[in-house]
């Protein structure tokens, strides 16, 4: 399905738009995690969030002119609409009507038409099928994983001693990505998947080894999927080392331990690898990476 390959020709192409994302290790962080901990702040993306890398990935090949549509509660979609100015293209993003205001903005703000519609991904995706424009799904794009791989070639270029990587899931993409760059270049790495609780789409998908859905319920947004993808899924049920839940409340905390031992901010989803590592110790190793894949807080996570 993809390689190495696709991951260094990602590379090759994103660098001429991204920098190299930090990976840094805070003496505080590990006291509290109990083991060395090396923190890849996504959250210096330009959009916040992993996610541009994927978007530049795939929409550097796309025609010039030619309308993109996409579905997303915010970072998806964000990047899509950073790719698209980018390089010329017009993009028309549906979001869920309760979608974060700031989200809403961002998103606006990089040029891209924006229709809030539905309560859920669920009823964003129906009707994004119905508008003109290549549809872009958030993770059944094997350019997407490619380009998220690029920040695993980055963190194991810095760190090739890792025991484990810890990435947060919603559609799968970031998951499947370290999988396929850790297999190839840090064999003896562990990939461990972390999802919320209350959305436990793409974990039930990989533990029965099909696609199903689940009910979702997670106030994280960047975890609030509700069904598993199957390009992502196929990748992790081959290369996954374990899969994880942990509750909201507990990536809460995880945001809360960020900001004081790690002087960061994290979104819910951003946060989530950490809040893995400390509930579940046991499967973590000494030295781990988690992936803060999104600094992208919405005003509610900011008040808790």
């Amino acid at each position: 399905m993809m390689s190495l390959n696709d991951v260094l020709r990602a590379k090759r192409l994103i660098e001429t738009y991204l920098p190299v994302t930090p990976s840094w290790s805070y003496p505080l962080l590990d006291e509290v995690a109990g083991r060395s901990v090396v923190v890849k702040h996504e959250n210096a993306q330009p959009t916040g969030a992993f996610k541009v890398r994927g978007a530049l990935n795939l929409l550097a090949g796309h025609p010039r002119g030619e309308p993109v549509v996409t579905y997303s509660t915010g970072n998806h979609a964000r990047s899509v609409a950073y790719a698209a100015r980018v390089f010329g293209i017009p993009a028309h993003i549906v979001m869920p009507a309760g979608a974060a205001g700031f989200k809403v903005r961002a998103v606006r703000a990089l040029g891209a038409t924006v229709t809030l519609h539905g309560a859920d991904m669920a009823d964003a995706e129906a009707y994004a099928a119905t508008l003109g424009g290549r549809l872009i799904s958030p993770g059944d794009e094997p350019a997407v994983i490619a380009g998220a791989g690029t920040a695993y070639l980055e963190l194991f270029e810095r760190h090739p001693d890792l025991d484990t990587v810890v990435v947060p899931v919603g559609s799968g993409t970031g998951a499947a990505a370290a999988c396929v760059v850790a297999a190839a270049v840090a064999p003896g790495c562990r990939v461990v998947g972390v999802q919320s609780a209350a959305a436990p789409a793409a974990h039930d998908s990989w533990r029965a080894g099909a696609c199903v859905r689940r009910d979702n319920r997670t106030r994280v947004d960047g975890l609030a999927t509700g069904r598993g993808f199957e390009v992502p899924q196929a990748l992790l049920r081959d290369l996954l080392a374990e899969f994880v839940l942990v509750d909201d409340d507990a990536i809460d905390g995880a945001r809360r331990v960020l900001s004081g031992a790690a002087h960061t901010q994290a979104e819910g989803a951003g946060a989530a690898a950490l809040a893995a590592v400390l509930a579940r110790p046991e499967l973590m190793g000494e030295r781990v990476a988690v992936v803060l894949s999104g600094g992208n807080a919405t005003e509610a996570e900011l008040s808790r």
